[in-house]
């Protein structure tokens, strides 16, 4: 069986990062979790975000995804190392992505 693939964001920015997963893994299940009632992230605490992070991607394991992607920057640099350490699955974010890919086009 393939586990699906899950996605969270502080709200709805990160449906852009599910479909460009979708079109490029187009065979994937993606699972994808908007927690639009604690949003926007930004201005809470640290403690907050990681709290209401790991609860969503706590959500996505339960539904049995094989990995997960925080599509929230906030989120991403609030809890990613800590997670990483935490969960059994691989987590991914959207920072060094991004900055990678604003350095190959300055490149140009």
């Amino acid at each position: 069986m393939n586990k699906p693939i899950g996605i969270m964001d502080s709200g709805v920015g990160g449906l852009t990062v599910m479909r460009e997963i979708i079109h490029a893994l187009p065979a994937e299940e993606v699972y994808y979790f908007a927690d639009s009632l604690n949003c926007p992230y930004g201005p809470k605490s640290q403690d907050e975000v990681k709290h209401y992070t790991k609860e969503a991607v706590q959500f996505l394991i339960d539904k049995g995804v094989k990995a997960v992607i925080i599509a929230c920057n906030t989120a991403t640099a609030a809890v990613m190392p800590e997670l990483r350490d935490e969960i059994d699955i691989p987590v991914y974010g959207v920072i060094n992505p991004g900055s990678l890919g604003a350095l190959r086009k300055k490149r140009r």
